[in-house]
């Protein structure tokens, strides 16, 4: 888990609130209203790699490519 966190967080465009948020999300998995209040305003999400931008080598598999 805390793999993802870091992950989630230092690539969004508000590391630290979308980082609270996460936790406070997880702690409080089973209250829907808490998991949606802290959803809300987080900024930008962490950006995604396209598959074609990265080394052939690198890939972990080439199926569907």
């Amino acid at each position: 888990m805390e793999y993802l966190l870091v992950q989630v967080s230092f690539k969004s465009g508000d590391p630290a609130k979308r980082a609270a948020a996460c936790v406070k999300a997880v702690t409080y998995f089973t209250d829907a209203k808490v998991v949606a209040e802290v959803s809300r305003g987080l900024g930008e999400a962490m950006v995604g790699i396209n598959v074609a931008d990265i080394p052939v080598p690198h890939r972990l598999a080439e199926r569907g490519w």
